[in-house]
């Protein structure tokens, strides 16, 4: 038989997902996959409930349901203060990974590079080479994860750069970019005539002092500013696939197109049902921030307490920690000993760096306070990992 796609010849399977299903093999606690074991807001499943036998249940428009899409611009304008238009610059996707991924392919040629800021979220470098694109690497140093200007200008100004892509806050590190550090993108992004493709799925889970600031706010970015987020991690529906792309006409009239030929639409009745949550009151979001504040402290004292080093999350809901103590040289190895021996679920930080760094894991922390005590509880045993 004919040989497949060499495109995509060099990809694995996700190690995300590899990790979960390690540790549902050895009945550990999943930390591994970022996904809450806590329900969403009553609210928008109580909607969901009452629509399930009256619909929609048939396609909705291609780029999102009328009434999604304006709450959606609503919210918007409410936390960034950007005038959105509901009809000609948004298209709502099956989950900011298609969102990603129909930026990406509006965007980029084959032959073009995309900047991509290391450590990253594994889609990252599959979508810049299912788009044709080459990905280019620029390390974000622990353990403060800061990023050097000249390095990154010299990434940019290569022939051939179409597009850098930003997640803020950071997933797998929990950096918060500052307002001088997106300002220093936005500066080179201008100057070389680049696109920003930022994932904001963590805009409203930072901790104290750290701000959430919108890179298309920044002077001169709105027009070249393509934002993918989804309502996943907001509203605690991971499996509901519902995301969504803002940007300037001309880019949602492309993106629009590539969507309907990836996925038609989202799922009409959920659109239907999450409506509710985007026009959720602050309190809301003041309650997220101070439940996830909770979370990450127990959490974060827990390792503390064991002995453990680890990078102190500013945004998002993950913990790099330093396993360098334990005398492992494969990251991967560790986190199946972790699973099998201890009884926790973790990613080795190897999937997400270009660098050769094997000396992290990621955890997460999306947990009921009774899971992340079965957690620590057995952690207080990773000492007979050492070697």
């Amino acid at each position: 038989m004919k040989p497949l796609s060499t495109r995509t010849d060099s990809f694995t399977d996700s190690v995300i997902r590899r990790m979960t299903r390690v540790s549902l093999q050895y009945n550990a606690v999943n930390l591994s996959q970022g996904f809450p074991d806590f329900d969403p807001p009553k609210a928008i499943t109580d909607r969901l409930s009452r629509i399930a036998p009256e619909g929609p249940h048939q396609y909705a428009l291609t780029w999102g349901a009328q009434n999604f899409r304006e709450a959606l611009a609503a919210k918007q304008k409410h936390f960034s203060g950007m005038d959105v238009d509901p009809n000609t610059e948004i298209v709502v996707t099956c989950g900011s990974t298609e969102a990603m991924m129909a930026s990406m392919m509006s965007v980029c040629n084959p032959g073009d590079k995309v900047v991509v800021f290391s450590p990253f979220y594994e889609n990252y470098g599959a979508d810049a080479i299912l788009s044709g694109a080459t990905p280019i690497y620029v390390p974000l140093v622990p353990p403060t994860f800061s990023f050097d200007a000249n390095v990154l200008e010299d990434a940019m100004k290569q022939p051939n750069v179409k597009a850098l892509i930003l997640c803020n806050p950071s997933n797998p590190c929990g950096k918060v970019f500052t307002y001088e550090e997106l300002k220093v993108i936005a500066d080179l992004a201008i100057k070389y005539d680049i696109y920003v493709i930022t994932d904001e799925v963590y805009e409203h889970i930072v901790y104290e002092p750290h701000r959430h600031t919108y890179m298309a706010t920044l002077p001169g970015m709105r027009e070249r500013t393509i934002i993918c987020s989804s309502l996943s991690k907001t509203y605690s529906i991971t499996g509901w696939r519902l995301g969504y792309v803002i940007a300037n006409p001309e880019i949602i009239d492309r993106v629009k197109k590539v969507h309907d030929f990836l996925t038609v639409g989202a799922a009409a009745p959920l659109m239907e049902a999450a409506v509710i949550g985007l026009q959720f009151e602050d309190s809301y979001y003041q309650e997220l921030q101070a439940h996830y504040t909770h979370m990450k402290n127990l959490f974060t004292s827990g390792l503390r307490d064991i002995g453990l080093t680890f990078t102190e999350p500013q945004g998002a809901y993950y913990v790099m920690v330093d396993i360098s103590q334990f005398g492992y040289e494969n990251d991967e190895e560790f986190c199946i000993d972790l699973a099998r021996e201890v009884g926790v679920g973790a990613v080795p930080g190897s999937s997400f760096f270009r660098e050769d760094v094997n000396h992290l894991i990621r955890m997460h922390f999306a947990k009921k306070d009774e899971t992340l005590h079965a957690a620590l509880d057995n952690l207080s045993r990773i000492n007979k990992l050492k070697r």
